[in-house]
């Protein structure tokens, strides 16, 4: 690829999977050299179910954007999510022991590496240290704590763990596409950094990104992410409901809720009916939009009765001063927004990456559902501003990573090259590895 910043970010979702191509310009905004789309066959809730047609997939998108951008692509940014995504808080303390009692970037960096000391669930790995506040013997509520005195250094981390076989096997359809990954990074944080203003993650702000397989939550307050989650429920389970509720098969499931659905049902006129070619030599069937909307919005709210559970155990809910960015492909629905005010009772707004671009591509891009791709891109482009190191990185080559919360960068090399390890490990096996 170039010399020049230019970053790829590839969605491994599980209705489509695209690969976006973007630069930052003098100004700060991104430019979209080059947008790939495929269907997706081969992943479910956001874990490959399925190797051969998930690398076929990968390969698509990728050759599209190649062509529109007229660059090839050799590395890439690659989003993870899925049930098996876990989050937790801890806490860690270090006594500093310099002589002059100022702490230092090896302190904090010392204080960050005991973090993947903990004991995770067995089959797990730690994916993102997301440091909280840092306390400096007595006093708390310290974002950045070097070059301050003190005997006694705390931190609270936002710890996020992940399936080390699904890892292993999105890295595998990466590699077996003729890739290399250069991070992994949590979907929800992706999107958040392509659909969130830094004035909400300041106030307080919950991003609900709502895609095929899950619903992916990042809650924010005074700049930090707060609490991480993910429903095993998306808009898959919605065209799902249509098929049975509505009684035809999928595809046309999927073309009602597209074009059709609302997740409203009294915003929608019971005497509209649409119609719909039947099986072969079977009358076609006649649904009226009133009834589409009724399963829809039942399905969406439960949807939204489970994010409202988790803004809850955030902690965070009287905190959310900016409310609900509803981002991803199920947030197209008609009268999406409403429905998530009615359910949460938290002013809420539909969230378009559009505010990080400049030009290229933007009209095709700037719609929900390429929120993660474009959030890869921005935090790729973040990564390459920096030389990024291993873990074995001097403490003055990791400075960069303690301004403004981005320890998390080292944790994500760290991880990938866990997975490379295995990967190269395994070489020589046969069969496709998928648990």
């Amino acid at each position: 690829m170039p010399s020049e910043k230019i970053v790829v970010g590839l969605d491994i979702g599980t209705t489509k999977i695209c690969a976006i191509v973007g630069k930052r310009n003098e100004f700060g905004k991104i430019n979209i050299l080059g947008l790939g789309k495929a269907h997706s066959d081969g992943v479910s809730r956001g874990v490959v179910v399925n190797i051969e047609k998930t690398v076929q997939a990968i390969r698509e998108a990728i050759s599209e954007a190649e062509k529109q951008s007229g660059i090839k692509i050799e590395v890439v940014h690659v989003g993870i999510a899925g049930e098996h995504v876990r989050s937790m808080q801890h806490k860690g303390i270090i006594t500093l022991n310099n002589p002059d009692f100022e702490i230092r970037q090896d302190d904090v960096y010392r204080l960050h590496e005991d973090m993947f000391k903990i004991a995770t669930q067995p089959g797990t790995e730690i994916i993102h240290v997301l440091p909280q506040e840092y306390t400096v013997d007595s006093q708390t509520g310290i974002v950045d704590p070097v070059g301050m005195s003190g005997v006694r250094l705390e931190g609270n981390f936002h710890i996020v763990t992940g399936q080390t076989t699904a890892a292993n096997n999105i890295y595998k359809c990466v590699v077996r596409a003729g890739l290399e990954v250069a991070e992994l990074i949590l979907e929800p944080l992706a999107s958040s950094a392509a659909v969130l203003t830094e004035e909400e993650k300041e106030a307080g702000v919950c991003l609900v990104d709502i895609g095929g397989g899950t619903t992916d939550i990042a809650v924010f307050e005074n700049n930090i992410i707060r609490h991480t989650a993910v429903i095993p429920f998306g808009g898959n389970i919605v065209t799902e409901d249509i098929k049975h509720g509505c009684k035809v098969m999928k595809k046309h499931a999927e073309l009602l809720k597209v074009q059709y659905g609302s997740a409203l049902a009294d915003a929608v006129m019971e005497d509209v009916v649409i119609s719909i070619p039947g099986p072969r030599d079977r009358p076609a069937k006649e649904i009226h939009k009133s009834m589409l909307a009724q399963v829809i919005q039942s399905r969406m709210e439960e949807i939204m009765e489970f994010v409202t559970a988790e803004i809850k155990n955030s902690g965070f809910e009287d905190k959310l001063v900016a409310g609900i960015v509803v981002t991803g492909g199920g947030s197209q629905l008609q009268h999406m927004k409403q429905c998530v005010e009615f359910v949460t009772g938290i002013d809420t707004r539909i969230g378009l990456p559009g505010e990080h671009l400049s030009s290229g591509l933007v009209e095709e891009v700037n719609l929900p559902m390429f929120a993660t791709g474009t959030g890869l891109v921005v935090m790729g482009l973040e990564a390459t501003d920096y030389a990024v190191p291993s873990r074995s990185s001097t403490p003055k080559e990791m400075s960069w990573q303690y301004q403004q919360g981005r320890m998390s960068r080292n944790p994500k090399i760290s991880f990938i090259d866990k997975v490379k390890t295995w990967f190269e490990s395994t070489l020589t096996t046969t069969g496709d590895f998928i648990e």
